[in-house]
C-alpha cells in the first residue's frame, strides 16, 4: 500500500495529547503529514464549577483550538470521562474513526498508566487499528475497511511509572526542543484545565510539569537534548506488512533509540 502521510494521536481526555505527544505530532505536521487528534472521552469530569453540558462544550472547543495551532483536525470525544470501557460498542465507534482517518502513524497512550481511562483508550486504539481492515467487524457508523500500514507508538505514562509503581522506560526519544513552545501553546488552549489547576496546584504548575517531564525525557536520550518525548513502538504484527520504525524514517536524527 502507498504511504498515507496521515498521523493520528489518540488519548482519553482533551489535553492528554498536548501533555505527552504534541511535540512529535507538530514535527510530523512539519514533515508534511495531515494530523488528527482524537480524544475518546469528552472531558466532562474536568471541572469543579461547570455543568455537564457546559464543560463538554468548553473542552470540545478547547480541543479544536489546540489542534488548530499545528493545523490539525480535532475529533470530539464519544463518551463521558470514567466511562471509557473496553467494550464492543465503543470499539465499533473508535474503529469507525480510525477507518475514516486512515492513519499511517498512530500515537497513543501507554498500556500501563495511573488511571484506567488512559489504559482503556490505549486498548481501544490498538484494537481499532487491528480491526481497521476486517470486513466483518461492523463499525458504527459503517465505514469501509482500510488496509494501509499502521505504525503504532505508545507515549510514556505520567512520571514514567505504571499503576503498580513499576518503572516504564521508552525505547525511543524524539527531540522536541524546537517544538516545546508550540507544545506549551497547545496546552494553554485548554484554559479551563489550566485555570482549575492554577487554583489547586499553583499558577502555571500544569505547564511547568509538562516542561519538566520533557526535560527528563531529553536527558534519557543517548545524546541528551533539552526537551524530548518518549515512546515505545507496538509490535507490527496485524498492523503493518513490514517491521519498520516509521517515526525514525520520517523524523531522522531527531529520533534516538535507547
Amino acid at each position: 500500500m502507498p504511504d498515507s502521510k496521515i498521523a493520528l494521536a489518540t488519548a482519553a481526555h482533551p489535553d492528554d495529547v498536548e501533555f505527552m505527544m504534541a511535540g512529535t505530532l507538530a514535527l510530523l505536521a512539519d514533515a508534511g503529514y495531515e494530523c488528527h487528534i482524537f480524544t475518546i472521552g469528552n472531558g466532562n469530569c474536568g471541572t469543579a464549577s461547570h455543568t455537564h453540558e457546559e464543560i463538554i462544550r468548553i473542552r470540545g472547543q478547547e480541543g479544536h483550538d489546540a489542534a488548530a495551532v499545528i493545523g490539525a483536525t480535532y475529533h470530539n470525544g464519544l463518551v463521558n470521562d470514567i466511562e471509557i470501557f473496553y467494550e464492543p460498542e465503543l470499539l465499533r465507534q473508535v474503529t469507525a474513526i480510525v477507518r475514516q482517518i486512515q492513519p499511517e502513524i498512530v500515537l497513543t497512550q501507554s498500556p500501563q498508566d495511573y488511571m484506567e481511562d488512559h489504559q482503556n483508550s490505549c486498548r481501544l486504539t490498538v484494537s481499532a487499528c487491528f480491526t481497521r481492515g476486517m470486513r466483518n467487524w461492523i463499525t458504527h457508523p459503517w465505514v469501509e475497511p482500510t488496509l494501509q500500514d499502521v505504525f503504532l507508538y505508545h507515549c510514556q505514562p505520567y512520571g514514567c511509572i505504571g499503576p503498580l509503581r513499576e518503572q516504564i522506560l521508552p525505547s525511543i526519544v524524539v527531540d522536541v526542543t524546537d517544538k516545546i513552545d508550540v507544545k506549551e501553546e497547545m496546552l494553554r488552549r485548554h484554559a479551563s484545565q489550566k485555570e482549575w489547576l492554577d487554583v489547586s496546584q499553583g499558577k502555571d504548575a500544569y505547564l511547568v510539569a509538562m516542561r519538566e517531564g520533557c526535560e527528563i525525557m531529553g536527558q534519557m536520550a543517548p545524546k541528551p537534548v533539552k526537551y524530548g518525548e518518549g515512546f515505545r513502538q507496538h509490535l507490527h504484527v496485524g498492523h503493518s506488512a513490514k517491521d519498520e520504525d516509521r517515526l525514525s524514517t520520517v523524523l531522522g536524527d531527531r529520533v534516538q533509540r535507547l
